[in-house]
C-alpha cells in the first residue's frame, strides 16, 4: 500500500492547477505499475464493417473517433487538461480524445455503414433461430458473443439500489452486438438470467418499459443516441435472482447496439 501512497503523493505534486486532487487516486490505484498497461485485442465481432476492441489496464490511451464503454465497477478517467469521469458501466464518444485510466474498456465504431445489414452473411444469427416464440417477421440479428473475463461487483450497486458494496460477487462478463433496421420492434420481454445494460454504437433507438406485454402500455421511453448507455432496468430480488419489467429495444434508424451481460 505504501507504494500506492507514494505514487499518489508524487502525482499530486505534479498535478496541473486545473485538475482536482480527488482525481489522482482514481488515476493511480487502478493502474498499478506491476500490471502490463494497454493490453488490447479485437473483440470476436470485429470485422471489415465494425471496429471493436477490448483494452485492459488502460493508461493514457488515445482514441481517434469511437464510442468508449467503461466495462467495470470503477470510474474511467478521460481527457487531458480537463479530466472527466465516466462512471461505472457508462460510456462516452471520444474524437481525438484520451482515456487517462480505466480498468477495462471497449472501443467501438461502425467504420463502414454501406451494406452493414448484411451481418447475417458474416456470422451473425437471426434471433428467431434461438427463440421459437420470436416473431417470424422481426429482423433482429445478434453477433457472436465474446466472454472477456470476470468482474467483481455488488449486484445491488450495479442496479443502483445501493451506493456502497456490501456483498460483492464475481460475474462472467460477456459482450455482443445487435443489429436491426429502422422502425423495428425488437420484441417485448422480461426474462433474463443475468444482469445487463446496453450502449448505442450506431444509429438511434430507444429502451422502453411496459406495464404489460403490449406496446400500448409503455410507461418509460429512454432515448439512445450514439455513445449512450442506459441505467440497468432490473432489480435484485435474491441471491442470483433479479426481476425485469416488460421491456424492449426499438430501433428508430438502422442501429447497432452493445449488450453487456454479467452472468453469475
Amino acid at each position: 500500500m505504501s507504494d500506492v501512497i507514494l505514487r499518489i503523493n508524487s502525482s499530486i505534486r505534479a498535478l496541473p492547477p486545473a485538475m482536482p486532487v480527488w482525481l489522482v487516486g482514481l488515476m493511480t490505484i487502478h493502474a498499478p505499475d506491476t500490471m502490463m498497461k494497454n493490453q488490447a485485442r479485437d473483440l470476436s465481432f470485429a470485422d471489415d464493417f465494425i471496429f471493436a476492441m477490448l483494452v485492459e489496464n488502460v493508461v493514457e490511451y488515445d482514441v481517434e473517433d469511437a464510442v468508449v464503454v467503461n466495462l467495470g465497477p470503477w470510474p474511467m478517467i478521460t481527457g487531458d487538461e480537463h479530466p472527466a469521469v465516466v462512471p461505472a458501466w457508462k460510456s462516452t464518444q471520444l474524437k481525438g480524445g484520451r482515456i487517462k485510466s480505466a480498468e477495462r474498456a471497449a472501443i467501438l465504431r461502425v467504420k463502414n455503414a454501406v451494406n452493414l445489414g448484411g451481418c447475417m452473411f458474416r456470422g451473425w444469427d437471426w434471433l428467431g433461430n434461438r427463440i421459437k416464440s420470436f416473431p417470424r417477421d422481426t429482423p433482429l440479428f445478434i453477433s457472436p458473443q465474446d466472454e472477456i473475463g470476470t468482474v467483481t461487483t455488488d449486484p445491488y450497486v450495479f442496479t443502483n439500489e445501493r451506493r456502497a458494496a456490501e456483498a460483492p460477487q464475481t460475474f462472467r462478463l460477456k459482450l455482443n452486438l445487435w443489429w436491426s433496421p429502422g422502425d423495428t420492434d425488437c420484441f417485448i420481454h422480461n426474462e433474463h438470467r443475468f444482469l445487463e445494460t446496453h450502449t448505442q454504437i450506431h444509429g438511434s433507438g430507444r429502451m422502453q418499459k411496459f406495464r404489460e406485454r403490449a406496446a400500448s402500455t409503455i410507461y418509460e421511453d429512454v432515448v439512445m443516441p450514439i455513445g449512450y448507455s442506459h441505467d440497468p432496468f432490473c432489480r435484485v430480488t435474491g441471491e442470483n435472482q433479479w426481476t425485469y419489467p416488460w421491456h424492449r429495444y426499438y430501433a428508430d434508424t438502422d442501429s447497432v447496439w452493445l449488450a453487456i451481460e454479467l452472468h453469475p
